[in-house]
């Protein structure tokens, strides 16, 4: 016969929130990080610019 599981407490379900929201401010600083460094032309990044892309 199937039991019902235990309800998450709530410190478990906000520290869980908590680090995917953290994952997901780290991920945006670093993709704000790499557009400031590609418009600022100081990048190692390499990508493909509208000159390369018609040819």
């Amino acid at each position: 016969m199937a039991v019902p599981k235990k309800k998450t407490s709530k410190s478990k379900r906000d520290k869980r929130r908590a680090t995917w929201r953290h994952k997901a401010a780290v991920e945006a600083q670093k993709a704000i990080s790499l557009g400031k460094s590609i418009l600022s032309g100081r990048s190692r990044f390499v990508y493909p610019t509208a000159e390369e892309e018609e040819s």
